[in-house]
């Protein structure tokens, strides 16, 4: 069950990828200003299901971008920053809604 989440969390990054040169200053079918930023690393039990894009927040909760192309809070700690039982690396683009702040990203 791992290792097909992280083979359709690969496809549907690489999707999302080649959907557009870069998300800055573009529109989602939402009409929602999304930026771009990067990559965002960590470990993720698969609770949600699959998600296409996210980024740590200021306060360190991680808040990921869900299949209604969405941005939700993950207060169930179901990402983490560092590995547990039942949880699985991730790696994926960077996204967030514009003017969110950069906060715990890079650091």
């Amino acid at each position: 069950m791992k290792t097909l989440a992280a083979i359709t969390f690969a496809a549907v990054t690489a999707f999302s990828l080649t959907a557009c040169e870069d998300m800055y200053g573009h529109h989602d079918d939402h009409h929602d200003r999304i930026a771009q930023a990067g990559f965002v690393d960590g470990y993720y039990d698969d609770f949600y299901g699959p998600f296409d894009a996210g980024y740590w927040g200021d306060d360190g909760v991680f808040v990921y971008r869900g299949s209604d192309r969405q941005f939700h809070r993950d207060d169930g700690g179901h990402f983490r920053r560092d590995g547990a039982t039942g949880f699985h690396t991730m790696h994926g683009p960077e996204a967030r809604p514009d003017g969110a702040g950069r906060g715990m990203d890079h650091g």
